[in-house]
């Protein structure tokens, strides 16, 4: 009998193993190879990287990426680790990203092979400590360099974005290890005031949605996981797998020059926003089709002293007169939990906080013992553009090698801004960082890159970009969201929704200039109204407010103005128009505007919008869509209101009288 039973505990053991090897036995991924030769083993085949003729464990797609990972680093050379922790702009050609008095020219796909260096701060315009190579040509970026990480700022079609791509991917597939480039990119899908260069790439050829406010302002977290399911699908089809997004900061105060990028002020709202972003890009875990995702700028970089912007040496101070600190973790603490590749510090330096008071990236408190430790953020540290040569807030002190040794020293594994390895690899060569040390770094880098599937395929089908960039079954998700995003504030003369049979005159107000808006008479059909070409033959004017502060880049350090007329609107003609004729305004919210100078008797009607399409409004007019968005920050009541917040303390929670609209407001019909 134990015989028996031992033969039959044998007899199933071996079925189960057998089952279990059959269960798991690897699927052939497709590979994408265009200059390497490939190898077949046991049925299978693989890219022969290295061209050594012979299957080296990181070629082997089958084995975990934790043994890829350190086969591939163990025959890397320290020149090659050191290309390997730099990010810095890739130009197409054609393309002269962030060169002065750049002759214009048409985008293609070929690469710009021109190095482009900076002497001068593009900030505070003082002199550079050492010159910055801001663009490598691509050649020499990937033969010379060993540049694998990239940021493209072009805007073009998705026919030359996927064509330079794989052209990129070729010119890396020939080099010694085979390894592949990761190309990253601002926002791309959505309608902004400012689109500066490094902030948003604007208006392209993607499908287009809401501003990151308007986003937050539908209260749609499905709608949201489904624009970046759509985005990340665009993206990749165009070889752009890393995104430099989204901002985890909150709104907290008003005149920070870059609110627009966030999800506004509340902390637990921008953390729903931000899990759902995350794994709507990177799906669950990092995998083939998968974006990787940065998110910025840690800790928070929403309370800065008098909203002034750290990019600038007058911007440098970050602060907590609220003692609200931990608040501005919790969005970060929600993409660390979704499984954000990347995180980017900012270059602001806390004061009057128990951390030390240099720039963030420099301060191991918040980056190790905060981020890593504390907080279990175990991916990428990704700086910010230029913390080593431009933004040394703090280590002014200390030369470029001693600050390439203390931002390592604190965590980070990716260095944003330059081209140039020579300095850090002198401060590797010299015993400042250790070889070990870099190896962590690289190995995060890496295993980034093995999760992605960019080893065995890195090319994209030029064809499928064109049918899946900005397609019309895309696009329909963004109008719907356009139209969810908008927050209808006011509504006390009933002017809303607009009647059949309305005379409407449409105006557009946007630096310091008035334009009628002419709609097409199909349109005007279809929503039973007549638009009239001038105000005075109107029953209803529709005024399409866009204040403007001039962007983020052309600040001066200048005092930060809320009110419209600061902000190049025409206050007095908005009265005059509002006490003569019934009106509706439409402001669009890059920040918390204050009204108080147009907010009287006669402003009855107006709705709050963050970037969105005249046919959304339209539609929300004249009740074809009935508004549901609320509004994602508080908006102050005055100037002193303003000048009295506490910037690291929402809106919701400042004192009674700071509110004219209030954080999650909004009406419908």
């Amino acid at each position: 009998m134990t015989n028996y039973h031992t033969n039959i505990t044998r007899i199933l053991s071996f079925t189960l193993v057998s089952f279990a090897s059959f269960a798991q036995s690897p699927i052939q991924p497709k590979l994408g190879n265009e200059g390497v030769q490939i190898i077949k083993s046991q049925g299978y085949e693989f890219k022969d990287l290295n061209k050594n003729g012979k299957l080296d464990k990181y070629e082997d797609w089958r084995l975990p990426n934790e043994t890829r990972v350190k086969d591939l680093i163990s025959q890397m050379t320290l020149k090659e680790k050191i290309g390997f922790m730099l990010i810095s702009t890739t130009r197409m050609e054609g393309d002269y990203a962030f060169q002065q008095d750049a002759p214009k020219a048409e985008i293609k796909s070929g690469f710009n092979e021109e190095d482009l260096v900076q002497n001068i701060n593009m900030f505070s315009k003082k002199p550079l400590p050492v010159p910055v190579m801001s663009a490598v040509g691509t050649t020499k970026a990937v033969t010379q360099y060993n540049l694998r990480h990239f940021i493209l700022r072009a805007n073009t079609s998705a026919k030359n974005m996927a064509e330079w791509s794989n052209n990129l991917q070729r010119l890396c597939e020939s080099s010694r290890l085979g390894i592949p480039a990761i190309v990253a990119s601002n926002p791309r899908n959505h309608i902004t005031v400012d689109a500066s260069v490094g902030l948003s790439v604007g208006t392209t050829i993607f499908s287009k949605w809401p501003g990151e406010l308007g986003l937050a302002a539908m209260r749609d977290l499905e709608l949201t996981r489904e624009f970046a399911d759509i985005a990340r699908q665009e993206w990749a089809a165009v070889g752009l797998r890393k995104g430099y997004m989204y901002m985890a900061d909150l709104a907290t105060e008003p005149r920070w020059q870059r609110v627009e990028g966030t999800f506004g002020e509340n902390a637990d709202l921008a953390a729903s926003m931000i899990r759902e972003i995350t794994l709507g890009f990177q799906k669950n875990k990092l995998e083939t089709g998968s974006v990787a995702l940065t998110i910025k700028h840690f800790p928070g970089g929403g309370p800065q002293v008098d909203g002034q912007d750290p990019h600038f040496v007058w911007g440098q101070d970050q602060h907590y007169p609220g003692n609200m600190f931990d608040y501005h973790l919790k969005p970060f603490q929600a993409a660390i939990d979704a499984g954000t590749s990347a995180i980017m510090p900012y270059y602001a330096k806390p004061i009057n906080t128990k951390y030390e008071a240099v720039a963030f990236a420099y301060n191991k408190a918040i980056i190790n013992d905060l981020l890593r430790v504390k907080m279990g953020f175990k991916g990428i540290i990704n700086s910010d553009t230029g913390p080593i040569e431009m933004m040394p807030w703090g280590v002014e002190n200390l030369s470029v090698l001693e600050r390439y040794q203390k931002a390592i020293d604190c965590g980070v594994d990716l260095f944003s801004g330059t081209g140039d390895p020579t300095l850090l690899l002198e401060t590797v060569k010299k015993g400042m960082v250790s070889e070990s040390r870099i190896n962590q770094s690289i190995e995060r880098l890496l295993t980034e890159k093995f999760e992605l599937g960019l080893f065995e395929n890195p090319y994209v089908d030029v064809s499928y970009a064109e049918k899946t960039v900005g397609n019309s079954e895309f696009q329909k998700k963004g109008d719907l969201a356009f139209r969810k995003s908008i927050v209808l504030l006011r509504n006390n003369a009933k002017l809303l929704p607009i009647k059949k049979g309305t005379k409407v005159y449409l105006e557009s107000l946007y630096n310091n200039s008035k334009t009628n808006i002419p709609v097409l008479a199909s349109l005007a059909n279809e929503l039973g109204i007549e638009f009239v070409k001038d105000k005075k033959d109107a029953d209803l004017v529709v005024l399409m407010v866009t204040p403007n502060a001039g962007g983020l880049f052309s600040s001066t350090g200048a005092e930060i103005k809320l009110q419209l007329s600061d902000n190049k609107i025409d206050v007095p003609y908005i009265n005059e128009v509002t006490s003569s004729k019934p009106t509706v305004v439409v402001i669009n919210y890059s920040n918390p505007w204050v009204i108080d100078e147009i907010d009287n008797k006669n402003l009855q009607t107006v709705l709050a919008t963050f970037g969105t399409s005249s046919a959304a409004i339209l539609d929300v007019l004249t009740g074809k869509y009935n508004p549901t968005g609320k509004m994602p920050f508080t908006t102050p009541k005055s100037r002193q209101a303003v000048l009295d917040n506490q910037s690291d303390v929402p809106g919701y929670l400042k004192p009674e009288g700071y509110a004219l609209f209030k954080f999650n407001e909004g009406l419908g019909y």
